[in-house]
């Protein structure tokens, strides 16, 4: 599978590469497999970027999402591990995986397990038409687990 352009127009597209394999969303369950939210009234901006695919049988999914508080401008925006309670002002990451086994079916869900670095810039915040675009990458790590490095991200989004 190749990856979509990193375009800026609303065009609906979600990929990266997943420790060097093209990852996008696919399959459905009662949700679309790719949307963000964006609310510029709350906490000084909120993100929410979330997708899911489905693989091998459709017991098998992989969840991906990022965003946080004070969000509201384009520009490069630092991710950091889950804290509780959570921090206003602060983005973070999270990845599961249900066809792995505990703890390494979850990462970034309980504060202070998971190591994460990275970032995502937002390239295009168009609160007139509705379209946020950027581009991401971050690294999840966790004793015991696969470290996963999530590169060449791109999304592309008509709110």
């Amino acid at each position: 599978a190749l990856l979509p352009p990193a375009t800026q127009t609303g065009a609906g597209t979600f990929g990266c590469l997943l420790n060097g394999q093209a990852w996008t969303p696919s399959g459905t369950l009662n949700v679309p497999n790719f949307f963000v939210l964006y609310d510029p009234t709350f906490q000084n901006g909120t993100l929410d970027v979330r997708t899911y695919r489905l693989f091998g049988n459709a017991n098998n999914r992989q969840y991906f999402s990022f965003g946080g508080d004070g969000v509201n401008k384009t520009g490069k925006y630092t991710v950091i591990s889950s804290v509780f309670p959570p921090v206003l002002g602060t983005c973070t990451t999270y990845f599961s995986d249900n066809s792995k086994t505990a703890p390494c079916n979850f990462y970034n869900l309980l504060p202070g397990t998971t190591s994460v670095s990275g970032y995502f810039i937002l390239s295009r915040l168009d609160k007139q038409q509705g379209i946020v675009s950027g581009t991401f990458a971050f690294t999840l790590a966790q004793p015991g687990c696969d470290t996963l490095k999530i590169t060449n991200g791109r999304f592309d989004y008509k709110l």
